[in-house]
């Protein structure tokens, strides 16, 4: 079993700590600026009451604040712990972003903390807002680094593969910081904290509401709030796309799965609602190719037909490959570069990156002998099949498959709950436009829930990029399994434990204390 191996528990204890660790950070980036926005009303007026608004939902961030940090200090150590190959191999790159994030945004935000929650009344009304601008600004310029790393695991760009180090070097700083994949992961991500934000802060309003508590602090969160998160929803919705149009192009085969498309053709459909097929399978076996091919992905399917193509290239009749056409290969499509190719098949992808393993072992092994001519056809070899290398630690075709039911109804899961957050936001700008706000209890109920589902929005939005891109780490490059570092499966099932356990009684704290925090309410400020 997968669990039981090396590679399963190192997935499941990454996992486990991302799981644990994300839902703090999205409130955080998301309710900073949302209490920037408070406190400017609070110097623009005088009036204490945004004051006493502000320092309430600064309580609620510096607790998020404060979890989020101790679980992804755990999270980055576990790159060199768990995954020391990756660390090696690609630690020139993926090291600068996570420095700069270390070096100046976390400073940032941990200087202008202190005085944003323990300095009023010690600086100026200006100086203290200042600070609580640049500490929103600092949440942001955190996701944004860290944000960049991943973007580059997803679309490598701006390196050379070193053959003397065994290492990939950055060579175009600002290549990788601004490609594309890395704004639009950065948009969709910050404004999808945005959105959780103004989803906790609906929620806890509408929960005084409904208890008939503090009713114009409900009401003017309210208001701030559905704004902010209608306007960061409507960007959200349209980074979607742009990820969509990115996944299509750079990684097809998760698109592949997030949609169950397993054979494609020209005007390819959109699913709105399906129910997968179990017993769906891909064969390895040219003699059970052909019976698996035949079986029906869907039980049930509604299409839109043509939408997917219309989405991700802009064009009715276009050729969006399945996970099938993937694998064997022969369509066209159009590279990086604007220039038409025919894909590959995996086969043959698997043929190149075995090549260039043994290029570059062969190489190693010319250098040291001194044989120049070898090291030189080596090197060429090497280079030639480099962007399959990856491929080369493949066993057989139908491993680059994702697992596509977790894909699949994560990502539908994930497009549901965003219609239901739009009318939401919808629903309590039009309420608070008529004045009815405190009058409709089935809306404070709608709201209140609201507050888990936005979690298990933002947790299926993190299945579909990172399941879904399996079994990659990096793009082509290189598979969770040449990942691992060298250590027992027993010491990462015992710290996967231990990590479980902290994890548990970190996020009871956090609840208990919200939940004090809450309770009690504004009127305590």
């Amino acid at each position: 079993m997968l669990l039981a191996s090396l590679l399963g528990l190192s997935r499941l204890q990454f996992a486990l700590t991302a799981t644990f660790h994300w839902p703090f950070v999205p409130l955080t980036i998301g309710l900073g600026f949302i209490i920037a926005i408070m406190e400017t009303y609070y110097v623009r007026t005088g009036n204490e009451f945004w004051k006493r608004t502000t320092k309430f939902w600064m309580k609620i961030f510096a607790i998020n604040f404060a979890i989020g940090v101790a679980t992804g200090i755990i999270l980055e150590f576990q790159f060199g712990t768990n995954w020391s190959n990756y660390s090696w191999f690609v630690g020139d790159i993926f090291g600068a972003p996570l420095a700069i994030e270390g070096i100046f945004a976390f400073f940032l935000e941990s200087t202008f903390f202190a005085i944003m929650f323990f300095g009023w009344e010690k600086v100026s009304k200006k100086a203290h807002l200042l600070s609580t601008w640049l500490v929103a600004i600092g949440t942001i310029l955190s996701a944004l680094w860290i944000l960049v790393a991943n973007a580059w695991m997803q679309f490598p760009t701006g390196m050379e593969f070193n053959p003397d180090t065994a290492r990939n070097e950055m060579t175009d700083f600002w290549a990788v910081a601004l490609s594309p994949v890395a704004i639009n992961k950065f948009i969709h991500t910050v404004t999808n904290c945005f959105v959780i934000a103004a989803v906790v802060v609906i929620g806890i309003s509408s929960w005084y509401l409904f208890k008939k508590r503090e009713d114009e602090f409900s009401r003017k969160s309210i208001r701030i709030a559905s704004v902010f998160g209608m306007v960061s929803l409507v960007i959200l919705i349209w980074s979607g796309d742009g990820s969509a149009v990115h996944v299509a192009k750079k990684q097809p085969m998760k698109l592949a799965a997030m949609e169950g498309l397993y054979q494609s053709t020209e005007g390819t459909p959109i699913v709105a609602f399906a129910i997968l097929n179990p017993k769906k399978k891909i064969s390895d076996m040219e003699v059970d190719s052909l019976a698996y091919s035949l079986q029906k992905p869907f039980l049930v399917n509604i299409s839109i037909p043509q939408g997917l193509s219309l989405l991700v290239d802009r064009k009715m009749n276009s050729f969006v490959p399945g996970i099938e056409d993937i694998i064997n290969g022969g369509y066209k499509y159009t590279d990086q570069y604007g220039n038409q190719q025919i894909a590959l098949p995996v086969k043959e992808r698997m043929r190149r990156g075995k090549l260039a393993v043994n290029a570059l072992a062969a190489y190693q092994m010319a250098k040291e002998a001194g044989d120049e001519q070898s090291k030189e056809y080596a090197l060429r070899t090497l280079r030639e099949n480099y962007p399959h290398f990856g491929y080369g630690f493949i066993e057989k075709p139908s491993d680059i498959v994702p697992n596509v039911p977790l894909t699949f109804y994560a990502f539908h899961i994930m497009v549901i709950l965003g219609g239901f957050f739009l009318l939401l936001f919808g629903l309590a700008i039009f309420l608070d436009r008529k004045g009815m706000l405190t009058r409709f209890k089935w809306f404070h109920l709608m709201a209140i829930i609201s507050i888990p589902l936005v979690y298990i929005c933002t947790q299926a939005g993190w299945i579909v990029a990172e399941v879904g891109r399996q079994p990659w780490t990096i793009q082509d490059l290189l598979t969770t399994n040449a990942s691992l570092s060298g250590v027992s499966s027993s010491a990462v099932l015992t710290t996967t434990i231990m990590f479980f356990v902290l994890f548990s009684v970190l996020l009871a704290a956090e609840l208990t204390i919200m939940f004090k925090v809450i309770k009690k309410g504004p009127a305590a400020q």
